[in-house]
């Protein structure tokens, strides 16, 4: 009986010790977790933040030269569209140009009756331009004519 008693003991006490490790191991476990917990939250509050300042940045750049460009530019081409100082605004000097020169001779021509028909054209796609400058989202005129730079309608 002394067998089975040591036995017993020996066994209660590998019981005891695997208990023991058992918990050790859960709490280490936990441990981590809280860790991980931990370090994911902060990395999402950087990217948050992060994201944050890149929309704020975009705002700004977007608000400073998207709708400011875009009603002055539209408003002078309605204006002034044959003169091409909507295209100057929008920094098109070669298209701005042409405009321009075009009207110079098409008034230099008004004599002839020809340069009627010549100062008319370009002071037709100016009003074009600026009504289609009007009409675009402050988004896509920005994209479009600040971004991409297309330089006709």
């Amino acid at each position: 009986m002394s067998d089975e008693k040591n036995l017993s003991d020996d066994l209660n006490d590998m019981l005891g010790d695997a208990k023991e490790g058992a918990k050790k191991a859960a709490g280490k476990a936990g441990e981590f977790a809280d860790d991980a917990k931990e370090k994911a939250k902060h990395i999402a509050d950087e990217a948050k933040e992060t994201a944050s300042e890149f929309a704020d940045s975009a705002k700004e750049t977007f608000a400073s030269g998207g709708e400011n460009k875009k009603i002055l530019a539209g408003i002078l081409g309605i204006l002034f569209g044959g003169l091409g100082v909507h295209k100057f605004i929008l920094g098109y000097n070669k298209e701005g140009g042409i405009l321009l020169g075009a009207t110079l001779i098409g008034i230099l021509l008004s004599c002839v009756g020809v340069g009627l028909l010549i100062v008319w054209v370009p002071g037709v796609v100016g009003f074009i331009e600026g009504i289609i400058y009007l009409t675009k989202s402050d988004e896509e005129f920005y994209n479009t004519y600040q971004v991409g730079k297309k330089p006709w309608f």
